[in-house]
């Protein structure tokens, strides 16, 4: 079992001397088609927060890489998370359930859920974070190579949607794949631990809710907006809050509930803006809606590439 692995996941980074690039790709999915990249490591040692281009995509705190998948049905079909380099495992746990974290929670230090640590043999460790229950393939001191099947992406530990979180380790230090051994987040650097590194984008999105009629920027922010139960009779309207759009910049927004699609909309953005909300929603049907659990997918999107996806729920009752 992972005994210290959430103490290492969460211990203070520091500066790491940059070694030869070693890692591939986590899981099995293609960035910017069936997942993104949803946050990056935090590397503000204060309470501010910056990822390692001085973006917002990050929260405070945040020690590893975030690659999120577009839905929990694709979750429900599988999707494999892979050992994106050679090493020895050298710890697992497979007993965490796959459910949203209610906030207040005690996950008795099991933040990471279901999990695999590796240790590559050149000073670095990576752990691969909240999957799925029963899915990990691998045990305490087997060797595993690059792309090796280690379990599935789940929803285990504290999560509210289905990613992999990958966290990077040297000895006790958390060490920023994309930037090792910076110790300046706006300072150029051309060190990475990426054999192939993902492409940067700085667009993303902060928020994404349900509320029961077109809200202000100002209440989304605050969160006055958000709902998480409708009466059958009030309007169902999906929101989203997006930093660093650019012009022609898609935003898809789609809700399902009990009885299948209830409504899709996609909205362009006509300017670069560095912060916007868009929203789209329906009155509800001279019946009311149908009771139930309903959920809500906004992605933001360029081109051909997805570049963020967030979703909410809501309870009609």
């Amino acid at each position: 079992m992972i005994r210290g692995l959430i103490a290492i996941v969460f211990a203070s980074a520091t500066a790491a001397v940059a070694d030869v690039s070693f890692l591939g790709m986590p899981l099995d999915c293609v960035l910017g088609e069936t997942c993104v990249i949803e946050d990056y490591p935090d590397v503000d040692p204060t309470d501010a927060t910056s990822d390692y281009r001085c973006g917002l995509k990050t929260r405070d705190g945040h020690s590893g890489t975030d690659f999120a998948l577009l839905s929990f049905e694709q979750m429900d079909a599988g999707v494999r998370v892979i050992a994106a380099a050679d090493g020895r495992v050298e710890a697992i746990r497979n007993t965490r359930p796959d459910q949203p974290y209610v906030p207040g929670t005690d996950l008795n230090g099991q933040e990471c859920g279901n999990a695999v640590r590796i240790n590559r043999g050149n000073g670095y460790q990576s752990v691969y974070c909240h999957m799925k229950l029963g899915s990990v393939r691998v045990t305490p001191g087997q060797r595993v190579v690059k792309g090796q099947l280690l379990g599935e992406v789940g929803l285990s530990g504290l999560t509210n949607y289905p990613h992999l979180h990958l966290t990077i380790t040297q000895g006790a230090d958390i060490i920023d794949p994309f930037a090792p051994g910076k110790t300046n987040a706006c300072a150029e650097t051309r060190n990475t631990l990426w054999l192939e590194p993902p492409r940067y984008v700085d667009a993303g999105l902060f928020t994404v809710g349900v509320s029961n009629a077109v809200p202000d920027l100002a209440q989304v922010q605050s969160g006055a907006a958000r709902r998480t139960t409708l009466s059958p009779m009030d309007a169902m309207v999906l929101y989203a809050h997006a930093f660093h759009g650019d012009a022609h910049d898609r935003i898809d927004f789609t809700m399902i509930g009990p009885d299948g699609e209830v409504f899709t909309h996609s909205a362009y953005l006509e300017d670069d803006q560095a912060q916007l909300m868009r929203a789209y929603g329906k009155r509800a049907p001279d019946a009311g809606w149908v009771k139930g659990a309903y959920r809500g997918y906004v992605q933001l999107v360029r081109g051909r590439t997805i570049l963020a996806v967030r979703h909410a729920d809501v309870i009609v009752e």
